[in-house]
C-alpha cells in the first residue's frame, strides 16, 4: 500500500512538472506574439499619427486657401461693383453727348438742311463742319455778310456747353495762295490760321467766352477728299469747329507735353 501511494506521489509529481515546463513555453511564445503584436500596433500608430499630422497640415493650408479665395472674391466683388458705377458714369455720360447733339442739331437745323454746315459726333467731340465758301472768298481771310449770319447763331449755340473746349480749325485745299496775296499769306499755312483766327474772334464778339476757345490751321495737310476734283477741292477748304470735353481736352495737352 506504501509502495502504490508513493508510486502514484511519484507520477503526479512527474504530471505536474511536466504540466509546468508545456505551461511556461505556451507564455513565452504567447508573450512573443503579443509583443510582436504591439509593436506592429505601434508602428501602424505611429504610422497613423503622421498620417494625422499631414491631414492637419493640408487642412491648414486648405484653410489658408480658403481665405485667400474669399479675399480674392471680395476684391472682385468690390471692383465689379466700381465698374457698375462707372458704367453708370459713362450712361449718363453719352445720354448728356447726346442731348447736347441732338440739341445742337436742333438749333441750326435750318442751317444743315442747307448745306451750310454739317454736325457731326465723335465720342466726347462734337463737330461743326462750315462750307468755306459761304464764309470766305478765294484766298481771303475776312468773314462774308452771309458766313457772319451763321456763325452768330453758331455762337448761340455754343454759348450753353460751359463744360467744352471749342477748337477752331482752318483747312485749305492744296492750290498755292496767289501771288498777289503772297505777302500777306505766304502758303496755305498762314491762311488756314487766318481764317480759324478770325471766326475765334467773330464768336468772342458773338459772346462766347474767350479762354474756352483755340485757333489752329492744318492748311492743306487734312484733306477730306481728293485734290483733283472741284469737288474734292471744295470739302477740303473747310473750317471746323469742335467742342471738346476739358477733361478730354487737358489729357490732350498733357500729351503734347
Amino acid at each position: 500500500m506504501n509502495r502504490n501511494f508513493l508510486t502514484g506521489i511519484v507520477l503526479v509529481a512527474a504530471a505536474v512538472v511536466s504540466s509546468g515546463c508545456v505551461s511556461t513555453g505556451t507564455f513565452d511564445t504567447m508573450q512573443t506574439e503579443k509583443d510582436d503584436q504591439i509593436a506592429t500596433l505601434q508602428q501602424q500608430k505611429a504610422a497613423l499619427d503622421k498620417q494625422v499630422a499631414a491631414i492637419q497640415q493640408d487642412n491648414g493650408s486648405l484653410n489658408q486657401q480658403l481665405a485667400e479665395c474669399n479675399r480674392q472674391n471680395t476684391a472682385m466683388q468690390e471692383q465689379i461693383g466700381f465698374l457698375g458705377q462707372q458704367r453708370s458714369v459713362l450712361l449718363e455720360a453719352n445720354r448728356q453727348h447726346q442731348q447736347q447733339y441732338d440739341a445742337l442739331v436742333k438749333d441750326l437745323s435750318n442751317e444743315v438742311k442747307k448745306g451750310q454746315l454739317q454736325v457731326r459726333q465723335y465720342k466726347d467731340m462734337l463737330t461743326v463742319d462750315l462750307a468755306e465758301q459761304i464764309f470766305f472768298d478765294s484766298g481771303r481771310a475776312t468773314l462774308k455778310a452771309g458766313g457772319k449770319k451763321i456763325l452768330r447763331k453758331v455762337g448761340a449755340a455754343l454759348k450753353g456747353y460751359q463744360d467744352k473746349i471749342i477748337r477752331v480749325v482752318g483747312y485749305t485745299d492744296n492750290v498755292p495762295v496767289a501771288k498777289s496775296l503772297q505777302s500777306r499769306y505766304p502758303t496755305n499755312w498762314e491762311l488756314s490760321v487766318a481764317r480759324a483766327t478770325t471766326v475765334v474772334r467773330f464768336l468772342q464778339d458773338s459772346g462766347v467766352p474767350p479762354e474756352r476757345m483755340v485757333a489752329s490751321g492744318r492748311g492743306e495737310y487734312d484733306p477730306v477728299a481728293s485734290n483733283d476734283t472741284p469737288e474734292g477741292r471744295q470739302k477740303n477748304r473747310r473750317i471746323e469747329i469742335m467742342l471738346i470735353d476739358k477733361s478730354l481736352a487737358n489729357e490732350m495737352e498733357k500729351s503734347v507735353h
